[in-house]
């Protein structure tokens, strides 16, 4: 991308950090040059509210009077994990259990990420499952919001039902619902 680029074109970067409060963050492209500035609404049309620092994404940028702006998410990949997640329940489990079990719709209840955890309703279910934000951050995500649809792995912990992976609905949809 040269500096006279007014239009949209396709660049892979690193998010360097994203604030869901703020309603932005930024991307580092891997070619170099300026910060691509990440703004909710666009994470938003690829379906997720939130985005994990470190997370690769694949983006269409355009350069404005105020900068370079992401213009549309084309891919997201989670970060990669420098550490197994910290839960004992799911760091004990085969990864070819958790990936096999079904994807099932779901809603926040609450989530709060200074406490590292929340919990979702799974559609026609009673029971709460728990979300741990490790998980979140495995799958990609930064928060969640009260409401915000998502599709659960759910696997039964020591404690109940919990959250062995995370996606946002629209990217569950893309997976075919596997």
């Amino acid at each position: 991308m040269n500096k006279t680029d007014d239009i949209t074109s396709p660049v892979a970067g690193l998010v360097k950090w994203f604030d869901p409060v703020k309603g932005f963050g930024f991307v580092v492209a891997d070619v170099g040059g300026p910060d691509i500035l990440l703004h909710v609404n666009v994470l938003r049309n690829f379906g997720q509210s939130s985005v994990a620092d470190g997370a690769r994404v694949e983006l269409e940028v355009q350069r404005t009077d105020r900068g370079v702006q992401a213009t549309q998410v084309l891919a997201l990949v989670p970060p990669v994990a420098d550490e197994p997640v910290g839960l004992s329940d799911i760091a004990a489990m085969d990864p070819a259990v958790v990936a096999a079990a079904p994807l099932e719709p779901a809603r926040v209840k609450w989530f709060d990420k200074g406490k590292g955890f929340g919990f979702a309703n799974v559609f026609g279910r009673r029971e709460d499952i728990f979300l741990h934000m490790d998980v979140l951050r495995r799958s990609g995500l930064s928060d969640l919001g009260p409401g915000e649809a998502l599709a659960l792995r759910v696997i039964e912990g020591k404690r109940g039902h919990m959250a062995a992976e995370v996606f946002a609905w629209e990217a569950a949809l893309d997976t075919g619902g596997t």
